[in-house]
């Protein structure tokens, strides 16, 4: 809830979508299990959480895990999308696809059930088979803004909080969702509801600011929300580093101008690392990050769906510029929990309340984002402090301690980028130099052996030896491979090996 739900079960032998590749973390509303080979005891768990999962999202299910809730009128009429405007926001440049609200109602058995009561703009003009399929991500919608289910009740205080999920659709589409949960405005108590953006562009501080334009109008009239996102809708979205100005009228204000600017960073502009730093330690993320390069299953315990989603995404950023390519769930519903089970990689965030159907699950580390947590790490494997080069441990240590403590998002990352980054420069830079081609405009092949063999030292050979079995290392190579030689290197990880390698050459020629 990518932020950040994300659900895509990778079994470690399929080919990934090829959206795989663009670095950035995926989520789906399917997955496909039938190429894993599972021990008897897994074949249970497996069996078990495919039904389950096909009884939500199967193209033919008619046991709907709730009932269908009937989809409201927008306030206003929305026109229809033409052509042209559809192949714009296709191309990425509207800022959103729709916004949902998402509230609780009481059925008759007395349970409250999450119901989209609002939607903007209404999608009209849809085939019968694009109408089911919205009509299924509509539904995952309200599955994943409130993922603990039924069990809610009348509020008085609520806090508000912000969090993201993907969704991955089979042809391996994207699409973000960004989430605002509160307790509407009025008397007494009441249940909260979900405010939801879809949208194809991924930049989780833009769309939290337009969330508090949101939530201000709401305060005053629901009918206030329609202009603004009108407004919004037909604005083009800012390359990096560029605003964007949106002009909105509320009453008794007048018009206001509000500027929207999408940071300079953009393969960092999703991420918010404050929250992981402040539930772990520097040393405690470097265990996670060692868990997760070796696509190990891990899972994330809090209570808050913010804390849950800003985290896993964190740590997703952190293996740039290689992507995470197993399940990811940055919030799991309390219906999906049996997704613990799978034998495969993941990443998980799981509400603490469900901390007992995780930690009887072996082979994983548990990790606990709680306030008054005990220990962080409920369970672990015990090996993560020997997976990653000691050297380069320390290194990143060190680069970690030049941050400030009221740093902001955009220099804490700068800081982060500059930990991290260099690891992987350090450890498998050098790859493009054991990519072998057989003539002009042929595929090329990977040296595996050689490259690894390369490395002078031995704590680093080992550690690269094992990465190179990881599918976020194949994928990599993979489109590597299939580029020419010609075609230019870009992106912060390809000007930094050249950095280093300079360095290094400079370093050599003062030695002689």
């Amino acid at each position: 809830m990518r932020m950040p739900w994300e659900i895509y079960l990778y079994p470690s032998t399929c080919e990934q979508p090829q959206s795989a590749a663009n670095g950035k973390e995926k989520d789906a509303l399917s997955f496909d299990l039938s190429t894993v080979q599972p021990s008897e005891g897994e074949r249970g768990a497996i069996k078990r959480l495919s039904t389950m999962w096909s009884s939500f999202r199967g193209k033919h299910d008619k046991d709907r895990v709730m009932k269908e809730p009937p989809l409201q009128e927008s306030l206003e009429p929305a026109p229809v999308d033409t052509p042209a405007k559809e192949q714009r926001y296709m191309s990425g440049q509207y800022f959103f696809e729709y916004l949902v609200v998402v509230s609780l109602k009481k059925s008759k058995e007395g349970a409250y059930e999450p119901q989209i009561t609002y939607q903007f703009p209404k999608r009209d003009g849809m085939v019968r088979f694009q109408r089911e399929e919205e009509e299924k991500t509509l539904k995952a919608i309200t599955l994943f803004c409130f993922p603990e289910g039924i069990n809610w009740a009348p509020l008085t205080e609520y806090h508000s909080e912000t969090f993201s999920f993907v969704l991955t659709e089979i042809d391996g589409s994207r699409r973000n969702g960004y989430c605002r949960r509160l307790l509407p405005h009025g008397n007494g108590a009441r249940p909260p509801e979900a405010y939801c953006i879809i949208s194809r562009l991924a930049c989780f501080g833009l769309f939290s600011k337009i969330f508090d334009e949101v939530e201000k109008r709401r305060q005053i009239s629901m009918a206030m929300i329609y202009p603004f996102m009108q407004s919004l809708r037909e604005a083009a979205f800012p390359a990096p580093g560029n605003t964007v100005k949106i002009k909105s009228f509320i009453p008794d204000k007048g018009t206001e101008i509000i500027s929207l600017t999408r940071p300079l960073d953009s393969w960092l502009e999703h991420v918010d690392f404050r929250t992981l730093f402040r539930c772990l330690t520097d040393e405690e993320v470097l265990l996670v990050f060692a868990a997760a390069v070796m696509e190990r299953r891990i899972v994330f315990i809090a209570e808050e769906l913010s804390t849950l989603s800003q985290v896993i995404h964190a740590v997703v950023a952190l293996l740039y510029p290689f992507t995470w390519q197993h399940t990811f769930i940055s919030i799991v519903p309390e219906i999906l929990i049996d997704v613990v089970m799978a034998p495969t990689p993941y990443l998980l965030g799981v509400q603490k309340r469900l901390l007992e159907q995780v930690t009887d699950q072996s082979d994983l580390l548990v990790v606990d984002l709680s306030e008054d947590k005990g220990d962080t790490f409920l369970v672990r494997s015990g090996d993560e402090k020997s997976i990653l080069p000691p050297k380069l441990q320390d290194e990143i240590l060190q680069a970690l301690r030049n941050r400030k403590e009221e740093a902001t998002v955009e220099e804490l990352n700068t800081v982060v980028s500059e930990a991290f980054l260099p690891f992987f420069v350090k450890t498998v830079g050098h790859f493009a130099s054991y990519v072998t081609r057989k003539g002009r405009g042929q595929p090329g092949v990977f040296q595996s052996r050689a490259f690894y063999k390369a490395i002078e030292s031995k704590t680093t050979r080992h550690f690269v030896k094992k990465f190179l079995q990881t599918q976020m290392f194949d994928l990599f190579i993979q489109e590597l491979e299939q580029q020419q030689p010609a075609s230019p290197q870009q992106g912060i990880f390809h000007k930094k090996i050249v950095e280093y390698q300079e360095k290094k050459k400079k370093e050599k020629a003062k030695k002689r």
